[in-house]
């Protein structure tokens, strides 16, 4: 461990590498120079001990960052904020990159955290912290649990499309989109062409209209077609595979009913936000995506001095790749959060069906040459200056004035 100087400094950056058991801090001073370097258990007492080793070194303006928002880092951020101390977030992807102006190859703790504070220490843009109120928190806390449940759902549909090809590939084709109720209801109860055949189509169908399955009679008839077209055993294991294929369209119901149970949860809390209205009120943008966008970046308007900055944070501005004489190579940026970037891009694709002046500007780009994706993008950028505006005015969308 490096040891303090006495000497307190006027302005100093604390740089720390977030770690799960332990972090590692480096202090420097506007001159680059290193006044602390240590390690730092992710306890309390440590964390604590850290803030009283530091917070005398410097007597003037004093910055933290961090490279992430939550997780390992959310107790040190909690004793920061406690003592209203500056954070800073600097994500993982520019302390890669910016490692390697650094001398030497290897990439150890101490290291990450040196360049932590350099970058701190010498960029102008990095968004601060802020503490999230416990609304923000509690939906921030929904929607990841609901991410958890969908690739659950999604791993499950999969297990469950792969042990159904090699049982009864013909149903297995019939049923191109079993996300569906009807079909998983339908594999709960047959999973063979012999108990299909059995029951015929008139039951099965019956049996599906009871257990509250759409399109019952097609699927009825898909089933027995696809039962009839098929006349030998597939599985040499077929009864454990039969079991396999309906636990499976069990689970994914019950996957279903809890991620439907989470949405209203979700929407329940984020109807009672002031700016969902407004949010929602813009084509495209449901609740889902909303609050999506509420947890990632909060009130874009605290944190974004223009619509401009808020889509270069979206990744949705085109980024310049001049060189010589080369000038107005404008291409898409690779970079940007990739969670508002895919809140936009999603919203702009559903507002194409909802949309006529979403419509009119994408097939406008189309004709232009553009492929479905650059559209996409160019309508998803147009949409950020109108929810900047709906934002900064309060108000709700008006179709005129996106015409």
């Amino acid at each position: 461990m490096d040891a303090a100087k006495p000497m307190a400094r006027l302005k100093v950056w604390v740089g720390v590498d977030i770690g799960k058991e332990f972090h590692w801090a480096v202090v420097v001073d506007a001159e680059g120079e290193i006044l602390l370097s240590r390690r730092v258990e992710n306890e309390e007492a440590d964390l604590s001990a850290l803030l009283d080793e530091t917070l005398p070194i410097s007597s003037g303006e004093l910055s933290w960052a961090v490279d992430q928002p939550g997780g390992g880092a959310a107790l040190l951020l909690a004793l920061l904020w406690g003592r209203g101390q500056r954070v800073l977030y600097i994500p993982g992807l520019a302390v890669d990159r910016a490692r390697d102006g650094f001398r030497g190859e290897a990439k150890t703790d101490r290291r990450d955290a040196l360049v932590i504070a350099e970058q701190a220490r010498m960029r102008r843009d990095l968004k601060p912290l802020e503490p999230t109120d416990e609304l923000l928190a509690e939906i921030r806390l929904l929607l990841a649990r609901r991410r958890d449940l969908v690739e659950d759902q999604s791993r499950a549909l999969q297990r469950l499309r792969d042990t159904l090809l090699m049982l009864f590939p013909a149903l297995e084709r019939a049923l191109p989109d079993m996300r569906y109720r009807g079909a998983l209801e339908l594999l709960c109860r047959y999973q063979t062409p012999h108990g299909v055949l059995r029951s015929g189509r008139q039951r099965i169908e019956t049996y599906l209209r009871g257990r509250g399955a759409r399109n019952a009679a097609s699927l009825a008839e898909a089933a027995v077609a696809a039962a009839k077209a098929q006349t030998v055993v597939v599985a040499a294991a077929e009864g454990v595979a039969a079991s396999i294929v309906a636990d499976l369209a069990r689970e994914v119901l019950t996957l279903k009913e809890r991620i439907a149970t989470l949405d209203a949860e979700i929407e329940a809390r984020f109807r009672t936000h002031p700016m969902a209205g407004v949010l929602t009120s813009l084509p495209g943008m449901g609740t889902l995506l909303g609050a999506q966008l509420l947890v990632t970046v909060g009130d874009p308007r605290d944190g974004f001095a223009s619509a401009d900055q808020l889509a270069a944070f979206a990744g949705l501005a085109p980024a310049a790749r001049d060189s010589g004489k080369r000038t107005g190579n404008d291409r898409r940026m690779r970079g940007g959060n990739r969670t508002l970037k895919q809140v936009f891009y999603q919203a702009a694709f559903a507002s194409l069906r909802s949309s006529p002046h979403s419509r009119a500007f994408y097939d406008r780009k189309r004709a232009e040459g553009k492929r479905h994706n650059q559209a996409l993008i160019a309508l998803a950028r147009r949409r950020v200056n109108v929810l900047w505006a709906m934002l900064r005015d309060g108000t709700e969308f008006d179709p005129a004035f996106a015409a």
